[in-house]
């Protein structure tokens, strides 16, 4: 997909900006381009500038300007989250696809726009007054991060064997020691690798060096001794596929998905970034600081981080056991209620 042939200039203007100033990925752009366009497709189609025959994927956003985009006020974006929580089709491109996109998503969407609203006023210099300013994100429900135990880490990796064996090791040993986010692991190249450091390319195109321990050092080298450099599409690519291309993100779902079934485990349940939550509580369980923990992340806000302290379920039950209250019971008597204590309890 390429914005800069299918958006209007308006949009372009926005994007490249993201692209070329924010130094966001060419995937984070294209995520944004897709978000504006169904927005200002349903904009069109509520304001009646769009043929109600033609299904709503097909409405075209090519005339979309400066005057349609400055009468969008604060009820057309509410409308439109309503439609994203109501109707709007989890997989568009399918016949058979539930209705209603999750609160996440539709927060992302609302991200979206009022970004490309604060960068015409505060950037463009196109708009006086941001018309969603006070635009509020969909409330989202805190759940914790799922991940696999130390038991079933060594019971994945123990597992793996076969074609492309120190591959696909090296690949999940990283995963599960250094908590890389999937596109910073298919970016890797050679050169990332110096010794006992591994230079990664994160969010926003902010690098930071992440320290390789034993394990992770010797599942390089192993891989390393077996990589093909003959004939491959991209020589600097460290991890490959058997027709010496980069690996690419559905190449390692399929991968990890083929590897957790093997090892007995759910394949529905965990990813890589279920991985990535995998490293990142077993170090906070094992006396890694939060502070440091986010260093290794590459997150950018430390409450990002913070919710790994809420799935070590040992540091909870210690806290528990220390509460001067702890043994504390109630002293039995050794005769059954009266009618008043039966009434009382059932009051309160």
């Amino acid at each position: 997909m390429d914005y800069r042939t299918k958006a209007p200039r308006i949009l372009r203007d926005f994007l490249a900006y993201h692209e070329t100033i924010q130094g966001h990925s060419r995937r984070t752009v294209d995520e944004y381009f897709l978000d504006l366009r169904n927005f200002f497709r349903y904009v069109k189609l509520e304001k009646g500038l769009a043929d109600k025959s033609v299904p709503f994927e097909q409405i075209p956003i090519e005339d979309v300007d400066l005057e349609l985009v400055r009468s969008v006020g604060l009820a057309e974006v509410y409308s439109y989250l309503s439609f994203l929580s109501r109707d709007r089709a989890k997989s568009p491109n399918s016949p058979h696809s539930n209705r209603g996109l999750q609160a996440s998503t539709r927060a992302r969407k609302v991200a979206t726009i009022r970004s490309f609203y604060k960068y015409l006023v505060n950037k463009a210099k196109l708009l006086e007054e941001n018309p969603v300013q006070e635009l509020d994100s969909p409330r989202q429900r805190q759940s914790l991060p799922r991940f696999l135990t130390l038991d079933e880490s060594v019971q994945l990796l123990d597992s793996i064997d076969g074609d492309f064996a120190d591959r696909d090791f090296c690949i999940i040993t990283l995963f599960l020691n250094c908590g890389l986010r999937i596109s910073e692991l298919v970016g890797l190249n050679l050169t990332d690798v110096q010794g006992d450091r591994l230079r990664v390319l994160g969010k926003g195109n902010k690098e930071r060096v992440i320290f390789l321990n034993q394990a992770c050092q010797a599942a390089i080298a192993d891989w390393l001794a077996v990589r093909s450099y003959a004939g491959a599409a991209d020589p600097n690519a460290l991890f490959l596929t058997r027709g010496h291309h980069r690996i690419t993100r559905s190449g390692v779902h399929y991968m990890l998905k083929r590897r957790l079934s093997a090892a007995g485990l759910d394949s529905s349940k965990y990813s890589a970034h279920k991985l990535r939550h995998t490293a990142a509580t077993l170090m906070l369980q094992n006396g890694v600081d939060v502070r440091t923990l986010q260093e290794v992340l590459g997150h950018e806000h430390l409450n990002t981080t913070q919710i790994y302290t809420h799935v070590d379920s040992d540091a909870l039950r210690v806290a528990a056991q220390a509460n001067p209250l702890a043994s504390v019971s109630r002293k039995r008597r050794g005769r059954p209620a009266g009618r008043s204590e039966l009434a009382q309890g059932q009051e309160e």
